[in-house]
This record gives structure tokens, C-alpha cells and sequence, in this order.
């Protein structure tokens, strides 16, 4: 039987179904993720928490659609994104998703405002440059514009990226360890601006962290332990 290409449930926007993922290594077949069902709903805020090695990154590469899943399907906006080819997942990515991850990844020979009007360029937004200075000026860096990465400490890196990832107001914003390489100060102020743009953009926040200040303020956790939902 051929399963359906498109599915929606009520409020869904981003549905697991039966989500398994398996690895070939060299001592025979690695299960990173087994049988993952999950239900996420526009505008929510989830953490995805649990033990290095527990599969929390695996999973969110599968809900971006950056991976593709050994078996089970994942359906974002009623669209199976396994059904996809490459090119029609990052279609959907570049119109639906946003990134941070811990590590930044900024580019380096850009300045911050450069950093940011990018995803609008790369979209052909004739405003780029004025809708960026917005985002910039709203986490509190309007006057490091013209700054490139190195001249930024790890926090204002970090809220450049935040703003490249709202700039686009994607409906999905996946966070990898959001606040992984700051001190606990700036981490709490980079909390603080997620959960704002996320009220302000009514953005679905899917975080994985193993902060548990970070994790309390999201709507609902999820606990991820050898593969399993918990």
C-alpha cells in the first residue's frame, strides 16, 4: 500500500510518524533514534532534552529535513518532507525554517548587518537591507553594523544569529544548543530574546538543550534517552 503524500491533523504543523534512525559503522548497524511519534503545533515552544548521545541533534536534523529518516515519515504544513527530493526540501526549508546553532555560523568575512540581510538576498527581498538593520537594532546591536564576527563577542554572535534567523519570520525555528558556548548572563539574555521574537513572530520554537533553565520555559519537553521517547 503506498502511504499518503500529504496528511494534517487539527493544529498540526510539524508530525512524526513511527521515526526511526539507523547508522551503518564499522561494528555493524547504530540505532540513533527508534520509533519517534510527535505532534507539534504552530506556535509552540518544545526542548528536546536528554543525555550527549541520546539522538536530540538526529532528531532535529530529521524535523528540519536536513536528514532523512531509515523508516517513518516526517510531515511539515501536511507535506511529507521524506517524500521530497533534496531540492524540494530545501525549497520548504528556505520558506518555512530558521537556525541557530551553538557554534554561530556566522560568516566570517561579512559584518553583522551583511550576516543577516543574506537569507533576504538569497530570497530576492528588495528590502534586505532596512528589514536587517530592524532585526539588529531589536536584539541590541544596532550599533555594530558594520562589525564583522571577530570583532563580536560570543554573545553579540549570537544574537547576530538570532536575528538571520527570525529576519526571514520563518514559521519553524530549530535552536541547537542555542546557549552552549555563552556564559550564564548572556545565555539568560539570549533566552529572553528567543522567547520575545517567538511571542512577537509567532514562530514554533524546537530547541534541543541541556539547559534546564531553557527547557522550563519552553510550553512542553521532551525527554530523549538511548533513541527513545521517554
Amino acid at each position: 500500500m503506498l502511504k499518503p503524500q500529504t496528511h494534517h491533523s487539527n493544529n498540526s504543523l510539524l508530525e512524526t510518524r513511527h521515526l526511526s534512525k539507523t547508522v551503518a559503522t564499522s561494528s555493524g548497524a547504530l540505532t540513533i533514534l527508534t520509533d519517534i511519534n510527535l505532534n507539534i503545533n504552530a506556535g509552540e515552544s518544545l526542548a528536546i532534552i536528554g543525555a550527549s548521545g541520546s539522538g536530540k541533534s538526529t532528531l532535529l536534523g530529521l524535523l528540519a529535513g536536513l536528514d532523512t529518516p531509515s523508516i517513518g515519515e516526517v510531515f511539515l504544513q501536511g507535506q511529507s518532507l521524506t517524500a521530497l527530493n533534496e531540492d524540494g526540501r530545501a525549497k520548504l526549508r528556505n520558506q518555512l525554517i530558521g537556525f541557530v546553532f551553538q557554534s554561530f555560523q556566522l560568516l566570517p568575512g561579512l559584518t553583522a548587518l551583511e550576516n543577516v540581510m543574506l537569507p533576504l538576498e538569497l530570497g530576492g527581498n528588495p528590502k534586505a537591507k532596512s528589514i536587517a538593520t530592524e532585526f539588529l537594532q531589536r536584539v541590541e546591536l544596532g550599533h555594530r553594523l558594520t562589525h564583522t564576527p571577530k570583532q563580536l563577542s560570543g554573545g553579540e554572535q549570537q544574537r547576530v544569529a538570532l536575528a538571520r534567523a527570525f529576519v526571514t519570520q520563518p514559521k519553524i525555528l530549530f535552536a541547537d544548543e542555542p546557549t552552549g558556548n555563552l556564559d550564564q548572563k548572556t545565555g539568560a539574555h539570549i533566552i529572553e530574546l528567543l522567547f520575545q521574537l517567538n511571542v512577537e513572530n509567532q514562530t514554533t520554537l524546537i530547541l534541543v538543550t541541556h539547559d534546564p533553565a531553557l527547557a522550563a520555559r519552553c510550553q512542553r519537553a521532551i525527554t530523549l534517552e538511548a533513541g527513545c521517547m521517554l
